[in-house]
């Protein structure tokens, strides 16, 4: 029997809450694991992969070390695309597994840190190249960006005024985001997507009713 602490990632709020790249996250992992390993907890983050103070990463981490489990994620781009953040967090002795290569040594989780760099760096040129490209023709860009954002806002606080009562009813019996993510499903509350109940959805959603208070 193996333990596992499991870590997903996908890079914008709106990804979270519809779980486009979460689901097929969660089905590498289901794929991987055998009916005897078990799964201490699961960290769901919604942030940029340059980042190393992710905090849900970082409470992954942290609970790896206090349990003695190993790290567990579907790819190795959603854990970072840092040769040096990789390799710090293997000398830590941090035992990490990628589901989309199994049973590989270190010195070949380096290779593939290594890779994984080199393809951030790609895109990052392609990215800037494309916007130089866009300016040249003459594009405005993000003109509507900051309209949108307050609509989807507005959108997302009157939708949670239907579901509040059960969202808080769920939240204060439960102990934690994960916990009442999974009670939410359980109840079948819809989110604004019509999704499924994340942690880290369920954190977004608290923050909504701390501003309300």
């Amino acid at each position: 029997m193996t333990e596992y602490v499991v870590y997903y990632r996908v890079s914008t709020e709106r990804q979270g809450r519809s779980g486009l790249g979460l689901d097929a996250q969660r089905a590498m992992v289901e794929q991987f694991l055998h009916p005897t390993d078990t799964v201490v907890e699961e960290f769901t983050e919604i942030q940029s992969g340059k980042r190393d103070d992710r905090a849900e990463l970082w409470n992954a981490i942290n609970l790896v070390k206090r349990t003695r489990s190993k790290l567990l994620i579907p790819k190795l781009d959603r854990f970072s695309r840092k040769v040096s953040f990789i390799s710090g967090i293997i000398d830590q002795g941090i035992e990490l597994v990628v589901c989309e290569h199994p049973n590989v040594s270190v010195f070949f989780l380096h290779l593939l840190a290594c890779f994984a760099e080199e393809e951030r760096r790609q895109i990052s040129e392609r990215t800037r190249a494309a916007l130089r490209a866009a300016k040249k023709r003459g594009t405005v860009l993000g003109r509507n960006a900051h309209a949108l954002a307050d609509k989807h806002r507005a959108e997302k606080r009157e939708f949670f005024e239907t579901i509040r009562v059960r969202f808080e009813e769920a939240l204060s019996e439960a102990e934690t985001y994960a916990a009442t993510a999974r009670l939410l499903n359980q109840r079948n509350v819809p989110t604004c997507n019509g999704g499924q109940w994340y942690p880290q959805t369920v954190k977004n959603y608290a923050a909504l009713v701390s501003a309300a208070s």
